[in-house]
């Protein structure tokens, strides 16, 4: 796509920031009290991991912390996505803090605001403390019930100096990774146990929400980040448009339903209900899900293509969520996954910057008068560095720019974006993926933790520090 003759600019007030999370990049997973959450459990059974790594050491942050920040400002970034670690602050899930494990916490939201970069916390990335899955994990109605207890103690400590809060990232992906097709901590294959998780991931956020409200200053802003798909059909034909719809519920009206409506999807219930009966569903569930919201993060990288499928054994297993036996869409094994067409990339994601404004128009409907942030956006290549030492990714830049543009039409045709959150600020330990797939603007070695910002981070810097997108061709 051609660059337009004048500059994309981006209003004043517009975040530029970078995301992480905790178990990624910390490390210290025995220090100061932390006790193992289900993805130390899972990395550490064999089979389940690339190459079997783990986040024992990871980027080692616990303990680089103050130099990231240091590197984030000399970027030029407004603001920094992080998550914490649930049970580095309550190892059980239960009781009280430990404060050793909040203090970290403190020690970087002081050391981001020393840097004039605005803390967005995340309360919950996927690392549920083991004991709590022990006792029944998510499909428990119990473990949302603890969430709303840690979140007020985090509430507690931090609301006075961070303004930003997401509740969950992602709870499609604890719910359907997790517990449905198991390519993801804690690696259960239970459809049923998926859309439990998913209704309590959903009573957990409302009753975080709820938490919060009473811990926190009335000014601080509340959000939940939701992976929300763009799903489109391979053609027009009826079967694939209801195909879509199915999809649509399960991947977006699961969550968004309850969370801005209050309800969920009839049909989703109906598709469903050889599945479950939904009995979990208490009265009054909704509706302490359907909570007032500050914000809605949204966290995009590639739109989602289906039709019918074409035989009884088709299924729904091509979706770029990892490979496996099980399907992550209980209730809907006569829908088939397709490729979608164009480049791609490390990931296989095909790169297509029209499903992130797509994406955000259809929230700005959804959800109107609700402020929106990009909470996720990104890409992963195979760099590496030159004989001198540096990083180039052109590609990154280029799916930036796109990505970038994108939200800035959005922006004018009417929707109220305020920040964008790079995925990731540095790479790091990608899940199941290991350390193999490389998402972020810096480039670490992990055999001595050395930083390198790539080309990507220089050219991300330069766009926060003007509120304008460079040159395609920057590389330096």
């Amino acid at each position: 796509m051609p660059e337009p003759a004048t500059p994309v600019t981006f209003p004043p007030a517009f975040l530029w920031g970078a995301a992480t999370s905790a178990y990624q990049i910390e490390g210290a997973v025995r220090e100061d009290g932390r006790t193992p959450s289900i993805w130390d459990t899972f990395s550490h059974t064999p089979g389940k991991t690339a190459g079997g790594e783990n986040g024992d050491i990871a980027n080692d942050h616990y303990h680089l912390y103050r130099d990231d920040v240091a590197l984030m400002a000399e970027l030029g970034l407004t603001a920094y996505r992080f998550s914490v670690s649930w049970s580095r602050v309550q190892p059980t899930g239960r009781g009280p803090a430990v404060q050793r494990g909040l203090d970290f916490y403190r020690r970087l939201v002081d050391e981001l605001l020393s840097h004039d970069i605005k803390p967005a916390l995340t309360l919950y990335h996927w690392d549920l403390p083991q004991e709590l899955e022990d006792a029944g994990g998510w499909p428990e109605r119990d473990t949302a019930l603890r969430f709303a207890e840690y979140a007020q103690i985090v509430g507690e400590a931090l609301g006075d100096r961070v303004e930003q809060w997401i509740t969950l990232n992602e709870p499609w992906c604890s719910a359907f990774l997790g517990y449905g097709s198991g390519v993801h901590a804690p690696g259960r294959t239970d459809p049923e146990a998926s859309l439990r998780a998913a209704h309590h991931l959903n009573l957990a956020h409302g009753l975080g929400t709820s938490a919060l409200r009473t811990a926190m200053p009335a000014r601080n802003s509340i959000a939940v980040s939701l992976n929300s798909s763009v799903v489109r059909p391979r053609s027009q034909d009826p079967a694939d448009l209801v195909a879509v719809r199915r999809i649509d519920d399960l991947a977006n009206g699961i969550f968004h339903g309850p969370m801005l409506h209050g309800a969920y999807p009839e049909t989703l219930l109906a598709d469903t209900s050889s599945v479950t009966d939904w009995s979990y569903v208490l009265d009054g569930d909704l509706a302490l899900i359907n909570q007032p919201l500050d914000a809605l993060g949204l966290n995009y990288y590639t739109p989602t293509l289906v039709g019918a499928a074409e035989t009884a054994t088709d299924g729904p297993r091509a979706d770029g969520h990892g490979a496996s036996d099980h399907s992550p869409w209980p209730g809907v094994d006569d829908v088939m996954f397709h490729q979608t067409p164009g480049e791609r990339t490390e990931m296989g994601w095909t790169i297509d910057p029209t499903g992130l404004h797509e994406l955000i128009m259809r929230y700005t409907t959804e959800a109107p008068g609700l402020p929106l942030y990009v909470t996720e956006n990104g890409a992963a290549y195979d760099d590496k560095p030159d004989p001198d030492g540096r990083v180039h990714d052109p590609e990154r830049i280029a799916y930036l720019h796109g990505h970038l543009s994108a939200v800035r039409r959005a922006i004018t045709d009417g929707a109220d974006v305020r920040g964008y959150y790079l995925w990731s600020l540095m790479d790091n330990f990608e899940w199941a993926y290991g350390y193999d797939k490389r998402f972020g603007a810096v480039y670490v070695d992990y055999a001595t933790q050395a930083r390198t910002p790539k080309s990507s981070a220089l050219w991300y810097g330069e766009a926060a520090r003007t509120g304008a997108l460079p040159s395609v061709n920057t590389t330096e």
